[in-house]
């Protein structure tokens, strides 16, 4: 079975893995937040079937990796993950703002993965896993 990992499972990150597991798409989603208890709610919510505390562990062998951190965290998660990236993999991002963020995929993750800055232009009041909805995305 494919891989797919969640980094960051507030708001946006739990309602990307809602919306997978709505759609059936038929791949492992594996999550990680530093904060167990944040990833704890996002898999009791449905959002991701395990969940892997060491980030490390979490993406090794993902097909695509999901960067859904505040954008200040983003350049630091690239440089743990880089390492460990198999090839082939696509890596996408949920920051607000891109010239930094693609200046750091391009500094740090290898040539044999492929990046795709993203941004769901789709957002709350209410931050945290507690304000996922899998269709958060309709209609943004």
């Amino acid at each position: 079975m494919s891989k797919i990992t969640i980094i960051g499972l507030g708001l946006i990150g739990t309602s990307i893995g809602m919306a997978l597991r709505k759609a059936k798409v038929n791949v492992e989603v594996v999550g990680h937040d530093r904060e167990r208890g944040t990833a704890n709610q996002a898999q009791k919510m449905g959002a991701t079937d395990r969940n892997e505390w060491n980030l490390i562990s979490a993406v090794e062998g993902a097909m695509i990796v999901i960067i859904a951190t505040p954008v200040k965290t983003i350049e630091e998660i690239m440089k743990q993950i880089a390492p460990v990236l198999q090839e082939g993999c696509i890596v996408t991002d949920t920051g607000s703002t891109k010239a930094a963020v693609l200046q750091w995929a391009s500094d740090h993750l290898p040539a044999h993965v492929q990046f795709v800055g993203g941004h769901p232009m789709a957002g709350k009041e209410i931050s945290g896993p507690q304000g996922a909805e899998e269709t958060l995305f309709h209609g943004a």
